[in-house]
């Protein structure tokens, strides 16, 4: 592709946004969009075309008036999920890491990797490292691996199968073993790691689910390996997975 080409493509981007942006303030025929623009009716048409095609703006009667789609309610919807998320789950987050002591955070998935939107730290916190909007990765994250094990079977072999950075010695880089690890977390409901990531840093998480019951959020506990121990780790996933269900129910699931 030409620099001409992808300039073209990323001007056709800015005005169809901006086509959004203009019918979010009220309805508008073809002639009044191109107008507001300043662009030719052929490009208006085409633009509305397009979006009209994916349910983000619909015409009202035939040669009618454009105005916003429900698609684009749907997209807010996710945006307005993710939001619900981080305000509901801070006080659920800070409930536990005042019980364990411990950093509590919950991390969504986007693109590949593992993002933190909420954090809550207990007293015996270690570390002042704030992981709000870190990119983590999902091999080597309990929160990751949470998150890998309730994907849809093909994206969760293809992102297993993709590259697996070696951040230690006990960093899980093997597809194979990887999706073996995944199916048994998915069996029992939690995942752990002990110095995957980071030498000296154990860490467990538990799925949160959304309303229509797939796994939406990884919430976690970290903490240094002599005080998050394996047995500690076994004995505070009950603890977390109550916590888990009742933010869940927040979101709007309810187990059968």
């Amino acid at each position: 592709m030409s620099n001409s080409d992808s300039a073209a493509q990323v001007q056709s981007v800015d005005r169809a946004i901006s086509v959004l942006e203009l019918l979010a303030q009220g309805e508008a025929g073809i002639t009044e969009i191109a107008g507001e623009l300043g662009v030719h009716k052929s490009t208006v048409s085409r633009l509305v075309s397009v979006l009209e095609s994916r349910g983000l703006v619909e015409q009202l009667g035939e040669r009618g008036k454009y105005a916003i789609g429900f698609g684009v309610v749907r997209l807010a919807g996710a945006a307005t999920g993710r939001m619900d998320l981080t305000k509901l789950g801070q006080p659920v987050c800070q409930t536990l890491a005042d019980s364990f002591g411990e950093t509590v955070n919950i991390a969504v998935h986007d693109a590949g990797v593992a993002i933190n939107i909420t954090q809550a730290r207990g007293s015996a916190a270690v570390s002042a490292v704030n992981w709000i909007g870190q990119r983590t990765p999902l091999h080597a994250t309990s929160s990751g691996k949470i998150l890998l094990a309730y994907l849809p079977d093909d994206e969760r072999k293809r992102l297993a199968s993709l590259p697996l950075d070696s951040y230690t010695e006990n960093t899980v880089v093997e597809a194979s073993q990887l999706l073996v690890e995944l199916k048994a977390i998915a069996a029992q409901g939690f995942a752990a790691c002990f110095e995957e990531l980071e030498l000296g840093l154990h860490a467990v998480a538990v799925p949160v689910r959304g309303h229509r019951g797939e796994v939406v959020a990884a919430m976690s506990a970290s903490g240094p390996s002599y005080r998050l121990s394996r047995q500690r780790v076994e004995e505070i996933v009950p603890t977390m997975t109550s916590a888990a269900a009742e933010l869940s129910a927040q979101l709007g699931y309810f187990a059968g």
